[in-house]
């Protein structure tokens, strides 16, 4: 909700009135992320500020986490690397995943944002590859203010791993 916000205060105002419109059209039930995230963008004060709060909530209980562990690893994004593919607009991309077609946003952006909402640092390591011979990568997610601590975890992980090689399509 906040990044989306963010995004609506920078639009150009018909940007910024098309997304108001697209956000009043949607239904009230639909909570899909493209649905939240186009309230979001012009979601109110009072809204952003509770929206807030609730980082501010998620931030203490990473803390938590961090007394016991030094990272998490999770997810890059939904899938393996996907072949780069700039044809069509970024909002009109879809990711197959299972056999199923899903939107290009909503399989970066929802890991990414899960260290992004909260301020903390996060590492992407290659740790395999693909059938296709794309990199698989981890996110490594450590505590508020420790870059380092990602950074040195990513390096141990390149010692187990090998590192990034670069896909023989995409060797320069």
């Amino acid at each position: 909700m906040l990044l989306y916000s963010f995004w609506g205060a920078i639009a150009p105002p018909d940007v910024y009135e098309g997304m108001r419109r697209s956000a009043e059209a949607l239904a009230p039930d639909d909570h899909s992320l493209t649905a939240e995230r186009t309230r979001s963008a012009v979601m109110s004060h009072r809204d952003w500020f509770a929206a807030d709060v609730a980082r501010a909530r998620l931030r203490q209980q990473w803390s938590m986490v961090f007394r016991e562990w030094d990272v998490v690893l999770c997810p890059v994004m939904a899938t393996p690397a996907i072949p780069h593919d700039h044809s069509l607009p970024i909002e009109a991309r879809d990711v197959e995943i299972d056999g199923k077609g899903y939107p290009y946003r909503d399989t970066f952006l929802v890991w990414s944002e899960l260290a992004t909402l909260s301020g903390l640092p996060a590492t992407a390591a290659p740790i395999d590859r693909s059938e296709s011979g794309l990199p698989i990568g981890v996110q490594i997610v450590g505590p508020y203010l420790e870059d380092r601590t990602t950074i040195a975890f990513a390096e141990l992980l390149e010692r187990e791993f090998g590192g990034f090689i670069a896909p023989p399509r995409y060797a320069g």
